[in-house]
């Protein structure tokens, strides 16, 4: 078992993704990139903290490349605004990688090399890689939030769309019991 690390903006939206793929075996809310030991939510909105909201991933690394999971990272959200998604605003919705090694590191790199080579954004990937620090998981209501309230409008309004676009460009990758 392998770990990723991305933050791409609200951790609501990128878990449900990533807990679609085959391979991924646990995705996890929570934070990381800041000072304050054991933050809450609540001090994370506030944007002082310096932390993310991050998403930690176990995939099974024999089914689903860390390459592969960057790239749907990239395409799943948008790398080239700052501490912006959307409507969610500040730096605990910036861009970012927490690498675990060298070799995460260098991938990340290559990617953002490989996706400003092929134009694929119109502005500059301004994504940062950063070592891994302290995983500080987030409050239990936001585990599983898609999958436990889709018929809240943030999740009907603003995962589904996302959601459903992400399962046309990867069905390839998606668990069976997502498809159905």
């Amino acid at each position: 078992m392998q770990t990723a690390t991305f933050g791409g903006g609200c951790f609501w939206c990128t878990e449900a993704v990533f807990q679609t793929l085959n391979g991924v075996n646990q995705v996890t809310s929570g934070y990381m990139g800041g000072e304050l030991k054991h933050p809450t939510y609540m001090e994370i909105c506030n944007g002082d903290t310096g932390h993310a909201e991050v998403i930690q991933i176990q995939f099974d690394e024999t089914i689903i490349s860390f390459q592969e999971l960057l790239l749907i990272f990239f395409k799943t959200h948008n790398p080239t605004t700052l501490n912006k998604q959307g409507n969610d605003i500040g730096t605990q919705y910036r861009s970012v990688i927490f690498y675990d090694n060298p070799e995460q590191k260098k991938q990340a790199e290559e990617m953002i090399d490989e996706l400003t080579r092929q134009l694929v954004f119109d502005q500059p990937i301004i994504t940062e890689i950063t070592p891994v620090s302290e995983f500080y998981e987030a409050e239990d209501y936001h585990q599983n939030y898609f999958s436990e309230n889709q018929s809240k409008p943030y999740c009907a309004f603003v995962i589904q769309p996302k959601l459903n676009k992400f399962t046309a460009d990867f069905k390839e990758k998606i668990k069976p019991e997502f498809l159905e």
